[in-house]
């Protein structure tokens, strides 16, 4: 089941959709918004008749703040919701290692004209404000749940080197994260220009697209039904 999360942002909206999955006694979330996001997750929850404090578990699926930024609050005022990311993003996530994006922003920022140089300082002071999250589990490829029916674990790696995404064992629905977006109508690469690997991205994005499943469930673009 996809949220609709409404952003404000410069000139207008962006729309979010993390997902929810029912397992047999468990209510997973799958990413969570940008820092001081919650209010925005709560209200998207209750939308559908559920209720933040139901949420036994969240995953999340990458390290970008558009993502994870809320986590540590999420943690801090749900305490007792797991989370949980692939064994490659987890250090990322605590702040063990820095964070991939702010990297790779920082070393764009020296490269930037000019004009878009205060635009690429207010993106990387934006990275920097995320707080760390410590994950109360690590997810494999190949590890199943219950979640959503029966579901698996699939190692999407190239917009992050550990991204992770989820698919229904009987090819109901994928949960993509960023490893793909729906671009007019069909799944496309997400934000080809911010792939950390892009060659590997593009293996992935073509790794989700042969289980041919019902629904793909994108974080940008929303919901692409076959």
């Amino acid at each position: 089941m996809p949220l609709d999360l409404c952003v404000p942002c410069a000139g207008g909206t962006q729309h979010l959709y993390p997902a929810v999955l029912f397992g047999e006694q468990e209510l997973v979330l799958v990413d969570c918004g940008y820092p001081g996001g919650l209010p925005l997750l709560e209200e998207a929850l209750e939308a559908r008749n559920l209720r933040m404090e139901e949420v036994t578990t969240l995953v999340l699926t990458h390290q970008d703040d558009d993502h994870i930024g809320g986590a540590a609050e999420l943690k801090a005022k749900y305490p007792r919701v797991q989370v949980l990311a692939s064994l490659v993003e987890a250090p990322y996530l605590s702040g063990e290692r820095k964070n991939l994006r702010l990297r790779q922003a920082e070393d764009l920022q020296k490269c930037l004209p000019e004009g878009q140089k205060e635009f690429g300082r207010q993106f990387c002071r934006r990275l920097r404000m995320v707080k760390p999250v410590f994950p109360d589990g690590l997810l494999c490829p190949g590890e199943t749940f219950d979640w959503g029916g029966g579901c698996e674990i699939l190692s999407t790696p190239g917009h992050t080197p550990g991204h992770i995404s989820i698919r229904a064992l009987d090819n109901t629905f994928m949960i993509t994260g960023d490893a793909a977006v729906v671009e007019n109508g069909e799944l496309a690469l997400a934000n080809p220009g911010f792939c950390l690997d892009l060659a590997e991205a593009e293996r992935s994005l073509e790794h989700l697209k042969k289980y041919h499943c019902g629904r793909y469930i994108c974080y940008h673009g929303g919901t692409l039904c076959l």
